[in-house]
């Protein structure tokens, strides 16, 4: 990333973290939530204009290790690049990881040596440890995403 520019490479997915690939926001306004499921968010109160609907959904944060010609390196995935890997919602993942307790793990083995063409920028944080990867693309003309792959592995 020279000047802070965006750079585009190829690379090889080494592992991904599958112990915490996703948080909760506001559906609203898309602010991070406390871990606690009944917690609201504090700027919309979206229960007092709604009382029947979830105020929360979950979004995907994948921490990935790559591989590139030139290093190894990990990157992080937000909600809109890792639904291109997952094929779904991170809610319909985690609904579909409840009723079988290793797709998480499953993915990643899934994942594993995929070859993709990603875009990195420098984190929009200035304390984020790690480059994020605002563009993403499978490489192999047989990709499926893993929702689907995991519905043939799990019936």
């Amino acid at each position: 990333m020279e000047n802070g520019k965006p750079i585009t490479t190829m690379c090889a997915v080494m592992a991904m973290d599958y112990t915490n690939f996703c948080y909760r926001v506001c559906s609203i306004c898309e602010r991070t939530l406390p871990v606690n499921p009944s917690s609201l968010c504090k700027f919309c109160n979206f229960n007092a204009f709604n009382p029947g609907s979830s105020s929360s959904k979950r979004v995907f944060r994948l921490l990935m290790s790559i591989a590139t010609d030139k290093k190894v390196q990990t990157v992080i995935c937000f909600d809109r690049v890792a639904r291109v890997l997952f094929g779904c919602s991170a809610d319909e993942f985690f609904d579909f990881a409840k009723l079988h307790p290793f797709a998480a793990e499953t993915v990643s083995e899934i994942l594993e040596g995929e070859m993709l063409r990603i875009t990195i920028s420098k984190p929009k944080n200035g304390n984020a440890q790690h480059s994020r990867v605002v563009q993403i693309v499978p490489l192999s003309s047989c990709f499926q995403p893993a929702i689907i792959r995991l519905r043939e592995l799990y019936g």
